[in-house]
């Protein structure tokens, strides 16, 4: 599982917050792997930072290693658990669960993901 958070040749590494990216451009997306630490919380740890009061962003990958909860603006919960393909449209809280890393390899067009994947803008009841 060590290999999960190995360097990754040719990507552009940063860190936000606690959480580690790195990132490699795809034609007009980006492929980004995302490793969030046991404790994170996007509300405690990425609020501060981006000051909205939930993550506004869509995120579409594939969770390789660790669980995540989550919790909609509109009071829906979610969880997800390694091996799982991964939809979370945008006003969403989300913190790792367990004490282990969660990996997530994520796919985004930036700003326009929700569009580039066809999901709604927010999260709403379907």
């Amino acid at each position: 599982m060590e290999l999960l958070r190995a360097p990754l040749p040719g990507a552009e590494h940063q860190e936000f917050g606690t959480v580690q990216v790195d990132v490699v451009k795809a034609g007009r997306g980006r492929v980004k792997r995302l490793i969030y630490p046991p404790g994170f919380r996007w509300s405690t740890h990425m609020k501060p930072l981006v000051k909205s009061e939930r993550c506004m962003h869509a995120h579409v990958g594939y969770l390789v290693q660790g669980r995540i909860g989550g919790l909609y603006g509109d009071g829906c919960r979610f969880e997800l658990v390694a091996p799982q393909v991964v939809v979370i449209e945008a006003d969403h809280d989300a913190w790792v669960e367990g004490t282990e890393h969660a990996v997530l390899i994520q796919f985004d067009a930036e700003q326009d993901t929700a569009k580039m994947f066809g999901l709604a803008e927010r999260h709403t009841h379907s």
